[in-house]
């Protein structure tokens, strides 16, 4: 199987050898996943990390490499690398003996993860605000129309946030950014569909400041818009948290949880 094609689904079940004396939940049933062209090791932390950070894989459980490579159809290596850079980041712990398992987060590391990404990209407007050219901020309107019409909605939204971070022009600031914004989840927006028409009216607030050269302004709509984003993942970890994992058989979205719990 050729690494780089997309992965249609996924399915990932423990085998006898990884079996514990603790119940194991591991939920990972994923379909139209779209790869981007990065190495085979960062697609597959970038899987793993997602899974992780929106609960479906929780804190301990056991991590099979050989069932890795035969789900992500690739080598052992890549797998061993991925894992390896995700304990660097907290999430997974890899111990002679016992071997890997999930560290996790829980909802208020969710909250604090993306409360750091707030500072960073708060600043990161501020500075834009006093930096950019004129021609920079129409082709910042431009990508914040574009997003509502894209097929790619997070795609749309990364190169938004991205033409920001880059009108900065602080390299050290776009260095700190890309380590935080690993813990928004790839599939975010399917997760809190309302959150997609909340962030195009934050856009708009934050253009607007930007114009008028506003870099405070433009930094209080930046956090707040990024803290919201994290609130509404701790929330929805925290309901999720408190159910029987076994009764989770598919992903719910946001909504969909909010609906089933209220009935």
């Amino acid at each position: 199987m050729n690494p780089t094609r997309a992965i249609r689904r996924f399915s990932f079940a423990i085998g006898a050898s990884c079996s514990t004396r603790r119940r194991v939940n591991l939920i990972c049933n994923i379909s139209d996943i779209k790869l981007i062209s990065t190495t085979v090791r960062a697609q597959a932390a970038d899987e793993l990390r997602d899974r992780i950070l929106t609960g479906r894989l929780r804190p301990g459980d056991r991590l099979d490499l050989d069932q890795l490579t035969a789900e992500f159809g690739i080598s052992r290596t890549p797998i061993r690398e991925a894992l390896l850079e995700l304990s660097f980041e907290g999430l997974v712990a890899i111990t002679p003996r016992s071997g890997m398992a999930v560290v996790g987060i829980t909802p208020q590391d969710a909250v604090d993860n993306f409360a750091i990404l707030a500072a960073l990209a708060g600043k990161g407007a501020e500075l834009a605000t006093a930096r950019i050219t004129a021609d920079e901020l129409d082709d910042l309107r431009a990508l914040a129309a574009a997003i509502g019409r894209s097929d790619d909605v997070v795609e749309a939204n990364r190169r938004f946030h991205r033409a920001i971070n880059l009108a900065a022009r602080s390299p050290r600031l776009l260095t700190y950014v890309r380590q935080a914004q690993r813990v928004v989840p790839g599939n975010y927006f399917e997760l809190f569909p309302e959150q997609e028409r909340r962030s195009r009216r934050e856009h708009a607030a934050l253009l607007d400041a930007m114009e008028i050269g506003d870099g405070s302004e433009a930094r209080r709509v930046m956090e707040a818009h990024v803290l919201s984003a994290g609130e509404a993942l701790g929330t929805w970890l925290a309901k999720t948290a408190a159910r029987d994992p076994g009764e989770q058989t598919r992903h719910e979205t946001a909504e969909e949880a909010t609906t089933r719990q209220t009935h």
